[in-house]
């Protein structure tokens, strides 16, 4: 019988193991240059079908869309991270609350300016939760890094 315990655990676990590395939810970390010095950092969320992420302001219950970002002296927030996408509100119960949330895809934009002319890095990270019509994922936490400024 313990041969039999031990067998079943030794299959069970790698399976449980790669299910709970696989998210439905993957991010893409770009830049763009607006003026001279200034930037906007982007995060792109790919979110598969029939799955979901929360916005910044989601409503009571789920785990938000967070930012943080590591302080930087040569770089200065302009503003407030904003949403590119198609918003969706809907009422869910099992939050009991109306929330707000995006599917297929999502950008999160941040405005920054390069104090001086030298190149410097913006580092930070993402907590997100994804749910689905049945069930909500742990929040995930994705570390960032921008390349900002220099030639």
């Amino acid at each position: 019988m313990k041969k039999l315990l031990v067998a079943l655990c030794m299959f069970a676990l790698p399976v449980l193991a790669f299910a709970q590395d696989d998210n439905p939810v993957k991010w893409e970390f770009t830049t763009k240059k607006v003026s001279n010095q200034v930037y906007e950092v982007i995060a792109k969320a790919t979110i598969e079908k029939g799955w979901h992420v929360y916005a910044q302001e989601a409503g009571e219950g789920p785990i938000p869309t967070t930012f943080s970002f590591t302080k930087n002296p040569l770089v200065a927030m302009n503003g407030k991270v904003t949403e590119v996408g198609k918003m969706h509100k809907a009422f869910d119960k099992n939050f009991n609350s109306e929330l707000k949330y995006y599917e297929n895809t999502v950008s999160f934009v941040q405005k920054v300016t390069v104090k001086g002319k030298a190149a410097t890095k913006l580092k930070g990270s993402v907590e997100f939760m994804v749910c689905d019509d049945h069930q909500c994922l742990p929040p995930a936490e994705v570390p960032f890094t921008f390349s900002l400024g220099g030639k």
